[in-house]
């Protein structure tokens, strides 16, 4: 907390405008959000956005150290960048974002910029939650480059820290909808085996070998169209490539899949993403409450899905 006394040429003075030359390092949306959450005092009193302060009033602000400092320099990239991203929930600690199909998570050698990881940097960036130095806003879980659907995204290293452990022990529930080749026997039930990482596939083994992970998939069928049929999915562990290498293993690979489908089957459907989406995740926290215990027991589901997904469930019979 530092205390203040508003001098005479600041009389008459907007408290937003003020805090932005008292605390150089906030934007103007940092300003009036540290307001809304009562961060700031006017002789004693909590103030609110769109007062007027007047020569010798004491304003008290409850802001960290940090926000004293000196602006840090712009950050060109985060600044000039274009984001464009799905923003299905946000609060002032996480996001949950609708990722699109084909878009990487992160940077690889082929791609190091045009990444989710920077698109939603630059958004935070640009509303001025994020000025390109201390805690990187991060992502607490990923999925696959071709596969569509929610990713959880945290503000501040509290939340990021604490959905990991969430999701470790996991209390983060998540479910999927594929399209697979074909007609799953029995229409519900579990896949359970072992995935053996080999180069960049996962090879599918039913017993334990070294270096081998457990591997369980719950399923249920929606709906069934001729040659494939629509699939709700829950992770019960998250191996990578997890549901897309059981599948195919089991007889049914996904629609779209080039690394562990059919091409004939492929290219019959016209399909350019595998037909994967990350539609719905429940929180359902245990054990002591933390900073994001408010969202214990929500649920999130996507809005829409991507386009190609979308025209073969509404090809589905109802």
């Amino acid at each position: 907390m530092r205390e203040f006394m508003v001098a005479s040429g600041d009389d008459g003075r907007r408290l937003e405008k003020w805090l932005l030359k008292a605390a150089p390092a906030l934007s103007y949306a940092q300003a009036c959000r540290f307001l809304r959450l009562k961060k700031v005092r006017v002789n004693g009193k909590v103030a609110k956005e769109g007062a007027t302060l007047h020569a010798g009033d004491v304003v008290n602000a409850y802001l960290d150290d940090a926000c004293f400092l000196a602006r840090p320099r712009e950050n060109k990239l985060l600044a000039g960048f274009r984001p464009r991203i799905d923003v299905l929930y946000e609060d002032e600690n996480i996001l949950l974002i609708d990722k699109r199909p084909g878009l990487r998570v992160h940077g690889d050698e082929e791609e190091k910029v045009d990444t989710l990881i920077t698109h939603l940097q630059a958004y935070l960036y640009q509303k001025g939650e994020y000025d390109g130095t201390g805690f990187a806003p991060a992502l607490c879980n990923r999925i696959d480059r071709f596969t569509g659907g929610i990713v959880i995204a945290a503000k501040n290293e509290a939340a990021l820290k604490e959905m990991d452990a969430r999701i470790r022990s996991r209390q983060v529930e998540k479910f999927y909808l594929c399209a697979v080749a074909g007609r799953m026997v029995p229409p519900q039930g579990e896949l359970k085996n072992y995935l053996l990482k080999e180069g960049k596939r996962m090879r599918v083994l039913n017993r334990e070998a070294p270096g081998a992970q457990a591997a369980r998939t719950r399923y249920r069928t929606l709906a069934t169209d001729g040659d494939l049929s629509l699939l709700e999915c829950q992770l019960l562990t998250g191996r990578t490539h997890q549901i897309r290498a059981q599948f195919a293993a089991a007889g049914h690979p996904l629609i779209g899949d080039t690394q562990y489908g059919d091409p004939k089957i492929n290219q019959a459907h016209a399909s350019h993403f595998q037909q994967l989406y990350s539609y719905r995740i429940v929180f359902r926290f245990t054990g002591t409450p933390g900073p994001l215990e408010y969202l214990n027991g929500q649920s999130f589901q996507v809005k829409k899905l991507h386009r190609g997904f979308e025209e073969i469930v509404r090809r589905m019979p109802e």
